[in-house]
């Protein structure tokens, strides 16, 4: 009877039949009143169902997490022997009772008292600040200009002085104006023997050579150097050992340009520096003309030679290169002395399109080259001196002239044959209104006989039907 009575209805229902008194003992595998269907679930072990009794619903999973806004509440510990005078799970209080901590050890739950964790969250501190110095790209001196202008007296020897300054001028060369004529004078107090003359050659020319965008800061350097350095030894001076130097390397074209690959790249860079020489440096006469040097001229026709009897891809690539930008400036030297230099090395440049074994691309840019010169290098010609227009010189003479008319509408210009026949008859109908211009402009004055006959008032008929126009359209806005 207690039995029966203690358990809620229903409680026993999917119950075994081998459960013990009391139904919650160890050895019927119970649970105690009121454990809900998880937990039934969760520690039941499969047992036979007894014949007779109904099938229950398939119970729901238990979820992990409680529903938003539930109130949490802490798992039920494992089955346990129910203990005398316990009250039921339903009325219990919701909150973990006190055997759910038999779990945790005790060390973990004294330190967890002890020093609870709280999460702290990273701040990011900046270094920025407003009063950071200015920033300088690597290998920028801010103090360079106040270094050099107190001369090279700073620097250990004249090579380190004249290097940094090569290397400022290819990292601004804008600098080139305002800054290459102090240059000059601290050279004119350093160097004063052979060996350091020599020496600022050699540096300059290595500069020049071995980087492609100095070539053309490098021929202005020289330049002006061989008209301001005062030193004039008894080797040369400065432009003499330049050209020197130049010839030094010229002299090796043919090996060169069928050298390897790095003999070519340093031989091209040298063409190139030259070319720009041929442009740059200015020599000037007894009678104070400037002229360009001869020599240049005649070895850069040695060296385009040498760069077309080997067609290879980048001794090509050089030639165009080389042409491109003196190309103009040697085929006018070249008419002065009446040779004919530029048309045999056009005549070569397309036997190599059609003999030669190069790429397409260097082709095109060959056939692009006598393009350009067929269009006399994109120059264009200055217009010629100023003639008054006449209608034989000048096609479009007649262009902006007025147009009149006849007095049967007919238009005329001064282009037409019989133009001053029609331009006199015209005049002569401008007799019968002298104070109109063409467009119909007054301009006689208040009481002019003739505007004075002139009756203002309208025709009876035509003011009869004017008002009837104007009450039609009043009736008609109206609707």
């Amino acid at each position: 009877m207690s039995d029966g009575f203690d358990r809620a209805p229903g409680a026993g229902r999917g119950r075994s039949r081998g459960l013990g008194r009391g139904g919650g003992g160890p050895e019927g595998g119970g649970f105690p009143n009121g454990a809900g269907p998880a937990e039934r679930v969760r520690h039941q072990p499969p047992q036979p169902k007894a014949p007779g009794f109904l099938q229950p619903p398939p119970l729901r999973q238990p979820r992990t997490t409680p529903p938003p806004g539930a109130q949490c509440e802490v798992p039920a510990s494992p089955q346990r022997p129910s203990r005398p005078g316990a009250l039921p799970e339903q009325t219990r209080p919701l909150r973990a009772p006190p055997s759910s901590q038999d779990k945790i050890p005790q060390q973990n739950s004294e330190s967890a008292m002890a020093k609870p964790q709280v999460v702290v969250a990273p701040v990011l501190m900046s270094k920025l600040s407003v009063n950071a110095p200015e920033f300088y790209p690597s290998g920028y001196s801010s103090n360079y200009t106040e270094s050099y202008e107190d001369g090279c007296e700073d620097y250990p020897t004249l090579s380190e002085y004249v290097q940094d300054f090569l290397n400022h001028l290819t990292e601004q060369p804008g600098s080139f104006e305002t800054e290459i004529e102090q240059f000059a004078e601290t050279l004119n107090g350093c160097v004063t023997t052979d060996d350091a003359l020599q020496e600022l050659v050699e540096l300059i020319y290595q500069q020049a050579t071995s980087i492609p965008n100095f070539s053309y800061m490098g021929a202005r350097l020289c330049n002006y150097l061989s008209h301001h350095l005062t030193i004039s030894p008894q080797s040369g001076n400065f432009r003499q050992l330049l050209l020197q130097r130049c010839r030094t390397e010229y002299e090796v074209k043919d090996q060169a340009a069928k050298g390897d690959e790095v003999t070519r790249k340093r031989f091209h860079a040298f063409v190139l520096f030259l070319g720009e020489l041929y442009l740059n440096l200015e020599i000037k006469g007894t009678n104070g003309q400037v002229t360009r040097a001869d020599i240049l001229q005649v070895g850069l026709r040695e060296l385009l030679n040498a760069l077309f009897s080997n067609p290879m891809d980048d001794n090509l690539i050089c030639a165009v290169k080389l042409l491109k930008l003196t190309g103009s400036v040697l085929e006018d030297a070249w008419k002065e002395k009446g040779k004919m230099d530029m048309e045999e090395i056009i005549q070569r440049i397309e036997n190599v399109v059609l003999d030669a074994n190069c790429s397409r691309d260097v082709k095109q840019m060959l056939l692009k080259l006598v393009e350009l010169r067929s269009s006399n290098w994109g120059r264009v010609h200055a217009t010629s001196t100023y003639r008054e227009a006449t209608p034989e010189n000048d096609p479009n003479y007649f262009m902006n002239e007025p147009t009149f008319y006849t007095s049967d509408g007919v238009p005329f210009t001064a282009a037409d044959p019989d133009y001053q026949e029609k331009y006199q008859e015209l005049l002569e109908r401008e007799d019968f209104f002298p104070d109109y211009e063409e467009n119909g402009t007054d301009l006689s004055g208040a009481g002019d006989p003739y505007l004075d006959d002139i009756d203002d008032e309208m025709d009876p008929e035509i003011e009869e039907a004017y008002e009837k126009f104007c009450l039609e359209s009043e009736r008609k806005r109206k609707q």
